[in-house]
């Protein structure tokens, strides 16, 4: 994923978490995504949120938000993709934890990466199995437009995000790539090290 991609991801991310709390049930996805982009940019913007001793603070608000509005055990599992069903409950649950702290560490924390992009929301679709597209772009003060996908599927009265595409490299299949890579060359036991790793390394660069 090329820095300009990765940068959008953690930033679509962010927004997203941010834009979408609780909605009214009867709202479509854009709708939900839309009407609460003022929100959006009044935390953003909050002087006191942007202080150097509230890192840790922002950070929290924002991971407790986004268990509202991101369904990250559906994220792993297809990220996951075919090795899921060969996992034992233990291992998916222990799975599904490392994955999604790892995805908070390291996009959903970015939220500082926000400097004034607009956001423009294009079209939804939703299909009678529950599953949904939104369309949106983020044109940067430069005028670069990136274009960002949500797809959602229902649970109970809300949608929920379980993969976002920038610029169509999906978050899902980049992840899957990955995984699938060291298991095959590897082992499951060998992924789930890696992570730790990781997780250990993001945790250490943190602390402040």
């Amino acid at each position: 994923m090329t820095p300009l991609r990765r940068a959008a991801l953690a930033l679509a991310l962010a927004v997203a978490c941010l834009a979408v709390t609780r909605p009214a049930a009867a709202a479509a996805p854009l709708d939900q995504l839309k009407m609460q982009i003022d929100r959006v940019l009044k935390v953003v913007d909050d002087p006191e949120l942007r202080k150097e001793g509230k890192v840790k603070e922002r950070r929290a608000a924002v991971r407790k938000i986004a268990n509202d509005i991101f369904d990250f055990g559906e994220t792993a599992r297809r990220s996951l993709g075919r090795h899921w069903l060969a996992r034992t409950p233990t291992e998916q649950a222990e799975f599904v934890e490392l994955f999604s702290d790892l995805l908070e560490r390291s996009y959903l924390s970015k939220i500082e990466l926000y400097g004034g992009e607009k956001i423009q929301y294009i079209s939804d679709t939703t299909d009678d199995a529950g599953q949904a597209k939104v369309l949106t772009k983020i044109v940067t003060r430069q005028g670069t437009e990136i274009p960002i996908e949500y797809r959602m599927h229902k649970k109970g009265e809300r949608w929920l995000v379980y993969d976002v595409i920038i610029e169509s490299v999906s978050l899902v299949s980049n992840y899957r790539t990955q995984f699938n890579k060291i298991i095959q060359t590897s082992s499951y036991q060998e992924l789930v090290k890696k992570m730790k790793s990781k997780q250990e390394e993001l945790a250490g660069g943190t602390q402040s």
